[in-house]
């Protein structure tokens, strides 16, 4: 089962569909800290009519967006021409500046370059948890199919048993027959067995290559080459012992709740909206933002004890605020609906471990009690068979002792294969892949 389980991880394209979250959440980060990239900014316009220059306007500059909201912007502008808006005259040879954009209210300790960023980080860890459980979901299914295939081949093998021992007992009885030492339809009653169990041998190969099959939708090789289960290869004969330590399942079911990964998602989810109510908050003050550059020819760019200056202030705010609070509320009834999901998930998840754990160990009693039941059934049939061959005994008896076997050989496969699926339901539930 290791073996199986490390190339659904390594080769499945859902699997690797899964970890593309992980490059989904690292390509939103870069896009979150675009927003502080420096910009550079060249804005040139001329105007030429009846060979006179009316005007030609450049206007450039470098910006660094910071954490805070303030900006600090250079530039250089070079403005010349006969019909140039007075505003924009110049030096003859341009005029530089340097300075900042502060703002004093709204925008200042939190903004949405600064929230996208937050947000893009805690993304990535929600991500990773969504990863974990798609991938989880993944090999819960393809281990499904596993066990599946197990019970079928433990079908077959023993049907192929069984049938071997059928015909030597047909045989047997075919040349007792010829001597006249048993009465004929003690043969037709002995091939009888033999067709039966040619029957059920056929039932069983038919339910393998079904297994067998659905188990190679699981098998991949690199670039995404699908191969099938080779016919000559056998599962894990002795899982229910091994299926706790490949699965991990006894010593991760104690694990703190709220290490579990739809937890760790709900928990990064509420923090992405707790950003989103702090923002929304945060529109609720006005805009007012001052800026401030120093001005002077390029010559002299690095006197800024100089006079000149640019200064500006922009204030707005609305009257009502009815827009803000709104938007502000809904993002609070987001933040509770959320923190309403996670206390109903951790709870639903612990509950959901405790039952399968009594479900474990109540089917694990029931393994064991089949096992004790598979042996006094087989002590009853070799008992049977040697009461035959003393002549104290009939074929039908034989055949029912037989039967009687062969049920609890049957139903000992299928509390097995519950047993495992319990294993594979705790994995699940626990989703640590």
């Amino acid at each position: 089962m290791q073996e199986f389980m490390a190339m659904v991880k390594k080769y499945h394209p859902q699997v690797k569909q899964a970890n593309l979250l992980l490059n989904e959440a690292e390509a939103e980060l870069l896009k979150a800290r675009g927003a502080f990239d420096p910009k550079i900014e060249v804005d040139f316009d001329q105007k030429q009519f009846q060979n006179a220059e009316y005007y030609s306007v450049l206007q450039s500059s470098f910006k660094i967006p910071t954490w805070y909201g303030i900006e600090v912007k250079a530039g250089f502008d070079n403005n010349e021409g006969i019909y140039l808006n007075p505003q924009n005259l110049n030096p003859n040879a341009g005029l530089t500046s340097l300075g900042l954009s502060v703002p004093i209210a709204r925008d200042l300790l939190i903004n949405k370059r600064m929230a996208d960023l937050r947000k893009a980080k805690l993304y990535g860890t929600i991500n990773q948890a969504d990863r974990d459980i798609m991938t989880t979901h993944v090999l819960h299914d393809a281990l499904l199919t596993y066990i599946d295939w197990k019970m079928a081949y433990d079908e077959f093998s023993l049907y192929g048993e069984l049938i071997r021992n059928a015909e030597i007992r047909f045989n047997g009885i075919k040349k007792m027959t010829e001597v006249g030492q048993n009465a004929a339809i003690d043969s037709v009653e002995a091939k009888i067995l033999v067709n039966s169990r040619k029957l059920n041998l056929q039932e069983a190969e038919l339910k393998l290559q079904k297994a067998r099959l659905l188990l190679s939708n699981y098998l991949w090789l690199d670039n995404n080459v699908p191969i099938e289960l080779a016919e000559n290869l056998s599962p894990e004969l002795n899982l229910s012992k091994t299926i706790g330590f490949t699965l991990k399942t006894v010593d991760l079911k104690r694990n703190d709740i709220n290490n579990h990964p739809k937890i760790i998602a709900l928990d990064n989810k509420i923090k992405v909206l707790k950003i989103e109510e702090r923002l929304k908050t945060n529109n609720l003050l006005p805009q007012l933002d001052v800026n401030f550059h120093w001005l002077n020819e390029p010559v002299n760019f690095t006197n800024l004890r100089n006079q000149n200056y640019k200064a500006g202030v922009n204030f707005s705010v609305p009257i009502f605020l009815r827009k803000e609070r709104g938007e502000r509320k809904l993002a609070q009834i987001q933040v509770q609906d959320s923190e309403f999901e996670r206390d109903f998930q951790r709870q639903q998840i612990d509950n959901k471990i405790k039952q399968i754990d009594f479900a474990m160990t109540n089917l694990n009693d029931q393994l064991q009690l089949n096992n004790t039941l598979v042996k006094d059934f087989d002590t009853m049939l070799k008992a049977e068979e040697r009461l035959f061959q003393i002549g104290e005994s009939s074929v039908f008896l034989v055949n029912t002792r037989e039967n009687n076997y062969v049920s609890s050989l049957l139903k000992r496969i299928s509390t097995e294969n519950k047993y495992l699926s319990t294993h594979l339901e705790m994995y699940k539930t626990l989703a640590v892949p």
